[in-house]
């Protein structure tokens, strides 16, 4: 059970089905998930296990074909002010400078000048970037473009982020340091975070809980909750514990996959 009372989240009986030439294809089926106020869940399963697709329904970019998604307590049908979402792949604007960039969403609806600059001030200086204002983002190092980018998912002030595998092309060493930034900016603003990656040292390092996803399609596997204190020590015997557990249920998932 989760510390955290609110529930943001609630993914209820969600199934997705993608039409292909070779016919139906279930992506995700009977998912049913909660997330709690404040809370940090990592969605963790084989490549191909419908991880992004549950993201995007969440977010309202995709819905589902059966079942319902709702965000406090209204269901979802389309992307909502509520969340916003950071990618892998560098989603600046080439041709706007980082604070411009920052600001971007509160300039689509409509913030005043003066207001919108003491947001991004206030945002870039959360994330380390505020001597960086006014460069553009081929300026930028791969880890400073991605906290740009958590610093414009903040701006709008968002109840839920939805990150998927936001430092998945960053080299081993930035992203570590870029999964220590993310957890002081989680405890700073207490946003709830739903976090997809492909890594279980990453999960085991971030999350509050990891929830494990079959192979397609995509189930609900596991839900396991990691009760290591923080701030998380990856060379402990705890976390090894921990990985060495969460690592064994992946493969095994894997392999009895291939055994079908």
């Amino acid at each position: 059970m989760s510390d955290y009372d609110k529930v943001w989240v609630r993914v209820n009986h969600a199934t997705k089905k993608f039409e292909t030439r070779k016919g139906t294809v279930t992506a995700l089926e009977d998912v049913n998930l909660e997330i709690h106020d404040g809370e940090f869940v990592c969605l963790l399963g084989p490549s191909g296990c419908g991880k992004t697709t549950l993201l995007r329904m969440i977010s309202g970019l995709d819905i589902p074909t059966s079942g319902e998604i709702t965000i406090d307590g209204k269901v979802v049908n389309g992307p909502s002010p509520k969340m916003t979402m950071v990618f892998q792949e560098y989603s600046l604007y080439p041709w706007r400078t980082v604070a411009e960039n920052v600001g971007f969403g509160l300039e689509m609806t409509g913030v005043p000048a003066e207001q919108r600059k003491l947001e991004v001030e206030k945002q870039l200086k959360l994330v380390g970037l505020e001597a960086f204002a006014d460069s553009y983002p081929y300026e930028l190092s791969g880890g400073m473009r991605q906290r740009a980018a958590v610093a414009r998912a903040l701006a709008t002030d968002p109840a839920v982020m939805l990150m998927d595998e936001p430092f998945g092309a960053l080299d081993a060493q930035t992203r570590n340091k870029m999964q220590r930034e993310l957890l002081n900016i989680w405890q700073a603003t207490k946003k709830t975070i739903l976090f997809v990656t492909h890594s279980v040292d990453e999960a085991v390092y971030l999350a509050d809980r990891i929830v494990i996803l079959t192979p397609r399609p995509g189930r609900v596997h596991e839900i396991d909750t990691i009760s290591l204190s923080r701030p998380r020590d990856r060379t402990s015997v705890e976390f090894a514990q921990y990985r060495k557990k969460v690592l064994h249920m992946i493969e095994e998932l894997e392999t009895g996959n291939q055994n079908i």
